[in-house]
């Protein structure tokens, strides 16, 4: 556990700097653009008002109340967020090759640590997944700032109720339940763990290794929805909870056969 947490610091360490630069860029594009955008829905009511001498009243009947949907559905609110999953993305590779590819090679350093090689796999797959929640976490708080910021420049005679379920893509961002939590950053966890050990095997077979990669992560992706395209071929044979079931049962056969080859490859077919 030591050294698994020792080597967490260190992950985390080499990314924040970039993550902090994240940070900012999500906090500045969304600060702007709620007043923005709030300032700019103003605009027009007191344009509309105007030049149709229309009350507040008359004005909502007419053409309704804002949504701060508007706000999240803006480049302002959504492109800081889709760039830095890009940039997620890129690194759950770079997380790897950049230990094969830096200075010095670092990755024979890492394997040479008095500790299960496992533990470097462990310790990557969780700094990707805290990097995710971080963000999550990031999200839910400027939100709450973000409507606060909206309430100052637009009445709220003029807005409509907001909730998270207001919107699909926030819904599927922040679930209600454990459950709905548990479920959809557990699919993320699984595609990240079969990613690394997809790496790992391009790693320990070199250019033959790109195809055996290519094939193990379409057989983990077809062993995964097996369960739902099984009951669509059935006619929808199964119950729903029977399906999520057997979706349960593969995602932790998916999930410890990942962690398996990894550690296998690790300790027998990558070398030092």
């Amino acid at each position: 556990m030591k050294h698994y947490l020792k080597l967490l610091n260190f992950e985390v360490n080499r990314f924040f700097k970039l993550y902090l630069t994240l940070i900012g860029l999500i906090i500045v594009s969304q600060f702007i653009g709620a007043i923005v955008v709030s300032k700019g829905y103003m605009n027009g009511v007191d344009q509309v008002m105007y030049k149709n001498q229309l009350s507040m009243s008359q004005y909502t009947e007419e053409y309704g109340l804002f949504s701060f949907n508007q706000f999240v559905g803006s480049g302002w609110f959504l492109l800081p967020i889709f760039f830095s999953i890009a940039i997620l993305m890129i690194y759950v590779f770079f997380i790897w090759y950049r230990d094969w590819f830096g200075k010095n090679t670092f990755i024979y350093r890492l394997l040479m640590l008095p500790t299960e090689r496992i533990t470097i796999y462990f310790s990557k797959l969780t700094t990707i997944m805290l990097l995710v929640l971080g963000l999550v976490a990031l999200q839910i708080v400027l939100i709450s700032i973000e409507m606060q910021i909206v309430n100052s420049i637009i009445p709220t005679d003029l807005q409509s109720h907001f909730s998270f379920n207001d919107d699909y893509s926030l819904e599927r961002l922040y679930p209600n339940t454990l459950t709905e939590f548990i479920l959809i950053y557990g699919v993320g966890l699984i595609f990240v763990a079969v990613l690394f050990t997809a790496i790992l095997i391009e790693r320990s077979y070199g250019l033959q290794g790109i195809f055996i990669a290519i094939v193990y992560g379409m057989l983990s992706s077809g062993v995964f929805i097996a369960p739902l395209l099984v009951n669509r071929f059935l006619n929808g044979y199964f119950y729903s909870l029977e399906v999520f079931l057997l979706e349960l049962v593969m995602s932790v056969i998916v999930l410890v056969s990942a962690i398996w080859i990894a550690n296998h490859l690790l300790k027998y077919k990558i070398r030092v």
